[in-house]
């Protein structure tokens, strides 16, 4: 029997479980195997409030409901996997069982094999059951790269946990924008229709063959020096409705006294002053200005067009080097040295124009303060927002599962933007491919009420641009 042909076994690392509890249900057909010692750290790992603990619970809920009404002979014979409640929402596929380790099963291994007692156990279990079944692929399944490497170095099949991934590629992650051909009215403009609305935006309606690979809300350019640049509103087949964009570049259109300077900022401008959008995703480098663009367009909203109550800004408090322990005061103080990227944002934003004198800047600054607010997301679970403007940063580093739970936080009127730079994530176990804000992107980007872009083009300094590059 080849080896693609031959059944499989999947031995599940602790990593895998705490990562994602669902993925006992994410190998289709295939066994999926917990060692003992798997359940021990499962078991130490679970007191806490952290998204690692909540894990941990999750997964030993998901086991316990599996093995409560099996016998000894079905847990030695593997517990058919799709039995829970909500097993086949999560996948349809799985059909698989579930086996666990019920006698002790020892391998030699090296005795200067580094690492710790669980990681060696897990892979001793892995190379005994592998001699005990022969006839079956046994796969090792971790997150842990060293423990691959370890596990490879011996002879045992291994893979990382690709289940959650969204791409295969970072660079296939929609860009929420398109050039046009320089062809494109001779081919798609024959029955155009134009008109322009009661605000004076001007609107296209077109047919043709690239309508059908477009998105609501994408934006879509011509190269040439027609300057032409829109969004689309709507699409139908192959028929798409087409909106001018605004042009946030000129000195009548600034936002809070910001202008766009290039286009992807110009796009960027438009989707987040934009009342019937809801939800914008901004993807870039370092000094591309996404929370710039995002803070001018909130205070706009907020002070002066009055569509928003208040500005909520939140990120993950994720530390770069040694953590700093905890901090006194209240949880706007406590968030202060996390959110130093929005503050000096703001700082910029409320210093009033050039001629101001120091009272009228600090009448402006205390007024912008009373106006936005830092939250920490620790206790963002159960709360409705209503008619805020959130701005949630550094967002590459969350899950899939804490995007939704912020994301559903938003209540009527409200809008959410998540800022973030895929390059620079710094949680364990997440990579550009299966960060929580990938996977927003991804499944948002058919919804009529949100809009994505990746700037590419810093804005920040010449030195800052040239070390993004060559750094």
């Amino acid at each position: 029997m080849s080896e693609d042909n031959k059944s499989k076994i999947f031995i599940l690392d602790t990593n895998v479980l705490m990562h994602d509890p669902s993925s006992l249900f994410r190998f289709q057909e295939h066994g999926v195997f917990i060692p003992m010692i798997v359940l021990e750290e499962l078991d130490n790992s679970k007191k806490g409030l952290s998204e690692v603990a909540r894990n941990a619970r999750q997964a030993s809920r998901f086991l316990d409901e599996l093995i409560q009404h099996a016998d000894m002979q079905t847990i030695s014979e593997g517990i058919p996997l799709p039995q829970l409640q909500y097993a086949t929402r999560i996948d349809e596929k799985c059909t698989g069982r579930l086996y666990f380790q019920v006698k002790r099963m020892d391998s030699v291994l090296p005795e200067s094999l580094p690492g710790g007692v669980a990681d060696n156990a897990i892979l001793a279990t892995a190379l005994a059951l592998a001699d005990e079944r022969p006839e079956v692929q046994v796969t090792l399944v971790s997150k842990d790269i060293n423990m691959r490497i370890k596990a490879s170095v011996l002879g045992i099949h291994t893979e990382d946990y690709h289940s959650d991934q969204v791409l295969d590629d970072i660079n296939l992650l929609y860009s929420g924008m398109a050039e046009l051909p320089l062809d494109f009215w001779s081919t798609h403009g024959e029955k155009m229709d134009s008109w322009q609305d009661h605000r004076g935006h001007t609107f296209y309606r077109v047919n043709g063959p690239l309508v059908k690979n477009w998105f609501s809300n994408q934006f879509l350019y011509l190269p040439d020096e027609s300057a032409f640049e829109c969004m689309v509103r709507s699409r139908e087949g192959d028929t798409a409705v087409l909106e001018l964009a605004r042009d946030f570049r000129e000195p009548k259109h600034s936002v809070w006294g910001i202008q766009a300077r290039n286009r992807e900022q110009n796009f960027a401008l438009n989707v987040l002053m934009d009342p019937e959008i809801d939800f914008v995703s901004l993807l870039g480098q370092a000094g591309t200005g996404k929370t710039l663009l995002a803070l001018a367009a909130g205070l706009a909203q907020t002070m002066e067009g009055k569509q928003f109550r208040e500005i909520i800004m939140t990120r993950e408090t994720i530390p770069l080097g040694e953590d700093i322990g905890f901090l006194p005061g209240t949880e706007e103080e406590k968030m202060a040295p996390w959110m130093g990227a929005l503050l000096d944002n703001l700082e910029l934003l409320g210093g009033g124009h050039a001629d101001s004198v120091g009272w009228e800047k600090a009448a402006t600054n205390d007024l912008i303060s009373s106006r936005v607010k830092v939250r920490a997301l620790n206790f963002m679970r159960g709360r409705t927002f209503l008619n805020r403007y959130i701005i949630l940063d550094e967002a590459q580093n969350l899950t899939a599962k804490q995007m939704k739970t912020l994301i559903t936080r938003a209540g009527p009127k409200t809008k959410v933007i998540c800022l973030g730079n895929l390059g620079q994530i710094d949680t364990p176990y997440l990579t550009g491919t299966t960060s929580g804000l990938t996977y927003v992107v991804d499944h948002f980007k058919s919804y009529s009420a949100g809009a994505h872009l990746t700037l590419r083009r810093g804005e920040r300094s010449r030195l800052a641009d040239f070390a993004a590059d060559v750094l």
